[in-house]
């Protein structure tokens, strides 16, 4: 049995998570967006209080797959960012199931809005099939490549 197939869901607000899911979600993108890719930026960048997060666990109760999601505010669209997957389960559907989750919790919480991003540049066709379409030029974020993407409030 694939492991990615039993995560377990938790959508939070950041109040309501424990302090052990705050430390795994902080380590969970240090390890990958600061360690992995190489990219001193400021990690903890004061939008966590804010959000809301979504937890992928496996039944051992590692973290395994998270986002972020802002909720849109004064007309502003919501925007998911810090989408990541551990290294020993991509490519196995944990970043599917993380996505389709996320936009679920999304149109729940929300209602039919439109959504932002800013994707790793070879990342798009990955938004693409969930949506999002590109919304202006590559830039350098960090070192990498990335593009704003966007869905409209009635996708």
């Amino acid at each position: 049995m694939n492991v990615d197939e039993d995560l377990n869901w938790t959508w939070a607000a950041f109040d309501q998570l424990s302090n052990h899911q705050v430390h795994d979600l902080l380590q969970l993108r240090t390890d990958i967006f600061v360690v992995e890719q190489r990219c001193a930026y400021p990690e903890v960048d004061g939008a966590d209080p804010f959000s809301w997060h979504l937890l992928g666990t496996g039944v051992n109760g590692q973290l395994i797959a998270y986002a972020r999601v802002i909720p849109p505010k004064e007309g502003a669209p919501v925007i998911i960012g810090r989408v990541v997957v551990r290294q020993e389960h991509r490519g196995k559907g944990a970043g599917h199931r993380l996505m389709e989750r996320c936009m679920q919790e999304i149109r729940d919480q929300f209602g039919r809005v439109p959504i932002r991003l800013s994707a790793q540049a070879h990342l798009t066709r990955y938004y693409e099939a969930y949506g999002f379409v590109r919304s202006g030029p590559e830039y350098p974020w960090d070192g990498i490549p990335h593009v704003d993407m966007v869905i409209s409030a009635t996708a």
